[in-house]
């Protein structure tokens, strides 16, 4: 008889794992057999299983041997793949040519495969479960490590079994999408239906962008002291109080008190150095009160964790999102360059590469728009006459411009010509790419005393005041 096992299963966990795992032998055989009597049905079940999924050894080696004769366009039945198992010295591992035959014998043609499929499904995930849950208990008893190690590996463990869980979606022909879009052709041709974008309270911004949409990377990017912060936060705001969506805020340089002092000025327009410095009159704190009242009540989330890495990041956001019972509005991390990866990498740009990507699958996970500030290397200071970045710019990675969906800088011309004071308090956000839209620039206008950004007066149009 054989032992339930899992691929998934190491050396170091316990052999009582080895029985009792959830599994259902009958329904492994059928889909097995349901190939070997018709071999066209292999493509729908390859789409969706895999070898681990199978809980015998001897499965997993009959499927993997299916898999290689059908990339090969072989025909698959019982003889050629007894040949092909016979090539690896496989054939009496699984039981002979008289185990292949039992699995289809006398097995009538079944309809309903998918059924089978989710039950072989369903108790791969289950194993996988327990043995990461032995795995884990080993780990805790040995006590090696330190907890918050094996916490976050727990947190990992279950993460991936979710991924794994999860089945991709087919190709689908243009009136498939249509017949699955909610409402059907009158809908998908109406633009009033189409999803728009989270609105960041930019007017112009808005207009190139349409908005902020979910599954984007926009990475948002200056050199030191231009405002990339207040920008975001600016953005933040709008998104919470305005739109009353759920902002999460990763602050790798701030601490959380320092970011609500400096939303709060910016909220209510009063300068922040007079906040610091305790010098308000009664109108300003009457201000300062109404914002806070609306700050505490905006679906703010912000961590403020030195460090934090993408599967810090990822639990995070899950349990939250778990919590709340909605998808976030907007993700905002400030900034990149100082974040990190879990395990070795060879170089700085490689981490780098490794963090932009993981942001983007992250975003696309979460379905949400996610806001990265990053640094630019010193280029744009040593350029002769315009100071504007460009793409080549970005610091540490060419991957954070093929990884993102948007990239953009703030450029004030005013740091680098504190003499011109005609220069004050004009900025620019250089839409350098766009993966959905124009390029161009957005002008702003940049309140010193307030850390915070603002549309011209010119391109507000009709829209009314905050």
């Amino acid at each position: 008889m054989d032992i339930v096992s899992s691929a998934a299963m190491s050396p170091t966990q316990s052999v009582v794992l080895q029985k009792g795992l959830p599994v259902n032998l009958d329904a492994e055989k059928f889909i097995l057999g349901s190939i070997l009597l018709d071999d066209a049905r292999f493509i729908e079940i390859a789409g969706v299983l895999n070898n681990d999924d199978f809980a015998l050894e001897k499965h997993r080696r009959i499927f993997i041997r299916m898999n290689e004769l059908h990339e090969r366009g072989e025909k698959i039945d019982r003889v050629t793949l007894a040949n092909e198992l016979l090539r690896y010295s496989e054939l009496e591992s699984v039981d002979g040519l008289s185990y292949l035959v039992s699995l289809d014998d006398g097995l009538p043609q079944i309809s309903n495969l998918d059924a089978y499929v989710k039950i072989v499904k369903d108790k791969a995930t289950l194993r996988r479960i327990a043995v990461g849950a032995q795995h884990l208990m080993n780990r805790a008893l040995m006590g090696e490590e330190d907890p918050d190690t094996i916490l976050a590996g727990a947190e990992e463990t279950i993460l991936k079994i979710g991924e794994s869980g999860k089945q991709e979606r087919g190709l689908a022909t243009p009136l498939e999408v249509i017949q699955n879009y909610e409402g059907g052709l009158n809908a998908f041709l109406d633009p009033s239906r189409r999803i728009k974008g989270i609105t960041t309270g930019f007017t112009k911004l808005d207009e190139m962008t349409g908005g902020m949409h979910p599954g984007e990377l926009i990475i948002l990017a200056a050199r030191p002291s231009m405002g990339k912060t207040a920008f975001a936060l600016n953005i933040c705001w709008h998104v919470a109080s305005k739109l009353m969506l759920p902002v999460a805020i990763f602050s790798l340089e701030m601490s959380q008190e320092s970011l609500l002092t400096r939303m709060l000025c910016a909220a209510a327009r009063v300068d922040s150095q007079r906040f610091r410095a305790g010098y308000l009159n009664d109108q300003e704190r009457q201000k300062l009160r109404q914002a806070a009242n609306q700050m505490v009540e905006a679906p703010l989330y912000i961590d403020d964790t030195a460090g934090v890495n993408l599967m810090d990041m990822h639990a995070k956001l899950r349990r939250q999102q778990q919590m709340m019972g909605r998808p976030f509005g907007l993700v905002v991390v400030d900034y990149l360059q100082l974040m990190s990866t879990r395990g070795r990498v060879e170089n700085r740009n490689q981490e780098v590469s490794q963090l932009s990507r993981g942001m983007k699958l992250l975003s696309k996970e979460m379905s949400c728009p996610f806001l990265v500030l990053s640094q630019l290397s010193r280029a744009t200071e040593t350029r002769v006459g315009d100071h504007r970045p460009q793409l080549s710019d970005l610091r540490e990675s060419g991957s954070i411009e093929q990884d993102a969906d948007l990239v953009s800088f703030i450029f004030r011309e005013e740091v680098y010509k504190r003499d011109r004071e005609d220069l004050r308090g004009i900025a620019e956000l250089i839409l350098a790419k766009q993966r959905n839209g124009p390029i161009g620039t957005v002008p702003l206008v940049f309140l010193h005393a307030m850390t915070k950004f603002e549309n011209r007066a010119e391109d507000l149009g009709d829209l009314p005041p905050e």
